[in-house]
């Protein structure tokens, strides 16, 4: 007889006493994971360049993976055959999937969205292919997904007010479809979770009333949908900010799509438990690292003859073992282990973050080390370094 899975539950461990960051434990079927946490994107059942055993020395704990694009490629019937999404990729750990409503929405010229759910033409051949609430669950389920996404109706800036209420209004009725098809597939007593989406663009009483509403539903936790979407980085967090407060302190909440180390920062302070974006290992792969004291691209000459490691504070197997003059040489010569060695530093440089973040919130001083890091590290696409910190 097979043994029943372990339930989805989450536990806030540790509540920072000046802002709103949090520790917890989200345990899965597949194992738990320390919150808040970022998860790095395999888009499609594989994190780009890097085996499963690397991007979990770097400290992941969970993986995203992408409903759309596993649905075109291999398929549902390949992936069922395999075993599941888990034992076909060969990752142990916990899976989130989306639903695919953000790439839907990237489709913007091929897709054609009503009630019943979304048509849309294949990237890859131009073959048809629809997406409703209740296929999103069935497929979701179907990889073995531990935490699985509802269906959103996602829209871009500018966007006119009534669109953005009328994709939000969409959003709900299908997070409901979503609910009931989650049910009947038996998704509760497989131990998986099912996250319903905020939406609302950069309206904030929209914003409130999509918390409010998504926070009364039967589901495991509540994620922040359509942001990093082409707004200024004052408008994500002032979206985040009217957001958080009106949603249950008892489910986790995740911020989706975005990842860069001061976005994770500024998020946890306001009170977001789970990250996921493509960033790090996007940017590894054209030559950027993260340092702490900010991005850098290692093709740039100056690193040529820098016969020492990009970040000489981390621990990964990267500047472990290789010195900026090297991975300088691998990507002038468009040499592949340039790009894996610079995606598994990225993603340990964001474990570290995570790491350190847990840590000072859990020692009662996230806004000293909050303000450190931010004190050090030049993002990009902020006016000045302290941009967005709270300290109070």
């Amino acid at each position: 007889m097979t043994a029943p899975a372990t339930p989805f539950s989450f536990a806030v461990r540790c509540q920072d006493g000046r802002t709103s960051a949090r520790t917890g434990l989200v345990v899965t079927p597949h194992g738990a994971i320390d919150t808040p946490a970022f998860m790095p994107v395999g888009t499609q059942a594989t994190v780009k360049t890097l085996l499963p055993v690397e991007v979990a020395a770097t400290g992941a704990q969970i993986l995203l993976c992408n409903t759309y694009h596993l649905m075109l490629r291999p398929g549902p019937d390949l992936l069922r055959e395999a075993g599941g999404l888990h034992h076909f990729m060969r990752w142990d750990g916990p899976i989130l999937t989306d639903s695919g409503g953000f790439q839907v929405f990237s489709l913007a010229n091929t897709r054609r969205i009503t009630e019943a759910g979304v048509r849309f033409r294949s990237h890859v051949d131009g073959s048809p292919h629809d997406l409703s609430p209740e296929r999103a669950m069935g497929l979701q389920l179907g990889f073995g997904a531990d935490i699985v996404m509802a269906l959103d109706h996602v829209v871009g800036l500018p966007a006119a007010a009534p669109d953005v209420r009328v994709a939000m209004d969409r959003t709900h009725r299908w997070l409901d479809r979503c609910v009931e098809a989650f049910r009947i597939e038996g998704g509760p007593g497989r131990g998986v979770a099912l996250f319903g989406i905020c939406q609302g663009g950069m309206d904030p009483e929209l914003r409130r009333h999509s918390a409010e509403f998504v926070g009364s539903r039967e589901i495991a936790g509540c994620a922040i949908g359509g942001l990093s979407v082409g707004e200024t980085k004052h408008e994500m967090l002032a979206m985040i900010e009217v957001t958080v407060p009106h949603l249950p302190v008892e489910r986790p909440r995740y911020l989706m799509g975005v990842g860069s180390p001061e976005d994770l920062w500024n998020g946890v302070a306001r009170g977001v438990d789970l990250f996921d974006c493509v960033l790090p290992t996007r940017l590894a792969r054209n030559a950027a690292l993260f340092t702490p004291e900010g991005r850098v691209n290692i093709r740039n000459a100056r690193w040529r003859d820098i016969h020492a490691p990009v970040d000489p504070t981390c621990d990964c197997r990267t500047c472990s073992g290789f010195t900026a003059a090297y991975l300088h040489h691998l990507f002038r010569t468009g040499e592949i282990l340039g790009m894996r060695l610079a995606s598994e530093h990225n993603l340990r440089f964001l474990g570290r973050q995570m790491e350190m973040i847990r840590a000072a919130i859990d020692a009662g001083e996230f806004a000293a080390a909050h303000a450190e890091f931010a004190d050090r590290y030049r993002p990009v696409g902020y006016d000045v370094p302290a941009e967005g910190v709270v300290t109070a």
